[in-house]
């Protein structure tokens, strides 16, 4: 009886690996040990192992898609010459590359290493990191503004800006497209059907088949907070996939483990990918 026992506690990660993989994704590169959303952190996720690696997009004045979290420079992360400190789409790309978001420490992650003199990276330049792995997918979320819709070119100028940067790496296979704002998706889906599309949402309390369906996407990428096992075992026998978005303590992701979300998106890839491989899950 001890001898089973023990045999069978041996096998319990073999078990564990058979199920379903829970990918991880970087949120913005390696946030947690790089600047967020530049190159060297991007470079991070990917070496660190991250299946997917989510960056953020805007768009400058000389319609260069460019790759950043915020609209306008957040100083508490980036420096910008006053004569720059302006929204994106307000400047040109050589007005953007003057700000500097490497060389202050996020004071949200204390063990970030800063990158001094990173800037804002292009949409191109970021792709153009495919083939430092085979072994990645991107995933891109295209921003918009609500409450400043000037801050972001119209639906449909905004998806085939980010489509011809795929198309151009090739890379349609190895890309999500995710927003907030559904009409990206809609004019994502209208002009490339092929392309794996995701719907972001914080607060929505109805079914997640309800949201897909509004935004006619197969994934949905939510804030870890509504990924109960419930609703995502709901969502799977509906056919969806489900993100969620920004675990990094084990706590959380032992809750996400739990729901058996899809993939799990998270400051510091290199950590939970230890943390799944010490439960057997990776």
């Amino acid at each position: 009886m001890a001898y089973r026992f023990v045999l069978l506690l041996s096998l319990v990660p073999m078990i564990a690996a058979a199920g379903p993989k829970i990918t991880v994704q970087g949120h913005r590169g390696a946030h947690a040990q790089r600047p967020e959303n530049t190159i060297a952190s991007f470079e991070r996720a990917i070496d660190a192992g991250a299946d997917l690696v989510e960056i953020d997009t805007w768009v400058t004045k000389d319609d260069i898609v460019v790759v950043s979290h915020d609209p306008k420079p957040k100083h508490s992360i980036c420096k910008a010459p006053p004569e720059v400190n302006k929204a994106i789409r307000e400047l040109t790309l050589a007005e953007v590359r003057q700000w500097d978001c490497g060389s202050l420490q996020d004071p949200d992650f204390p063990e970030q290493k800063t990158v001094p003199g990173a800037g804002v990276p292009t949409f191109d330049e970021v792709l153009n990191l495919a083939g430092r792995s085979k072994k990645f997918r991107f995933n891109i979320e295209v921003k918009t503004s609500p409450k400043n819709p000037e801050f972001a070119p119209p639906p449909d100028e905004y998806a085939k800006m980010i489509l011809v940067g795929i198309r151009k790496h090739k890379l349609e296979k190895r890309v999500v497209v995710q927003s907030f704002d559904f009409r990206i998706l809609h004019a994502m889906k209208q002009i490339a059907p092929d392309i794996t599309l995701a719907a972001l949402f914080s607060a929505d309390r109805r079914e997640f088949a309800a949201v897909a369906r509004e935004a006619g996407t197969r994934i949905v990428a939510v804030h870890y907070k509504l990924a109960t096992p419930e609703r995502v075992k709901e969502a799977h026998g509906a056919g969806l996939k489900v993100f969620a978005w920004t675990a990094n303590t084990p706590d959380v992701w032992d809750q996400l483990i739990a729901a058996r979300v899809d993939s799990i998106i998270t400051d510091d890839p290199d950590a939970l990918i230890r943390y799944l491989k010490q439960k057997g899950l990776r």
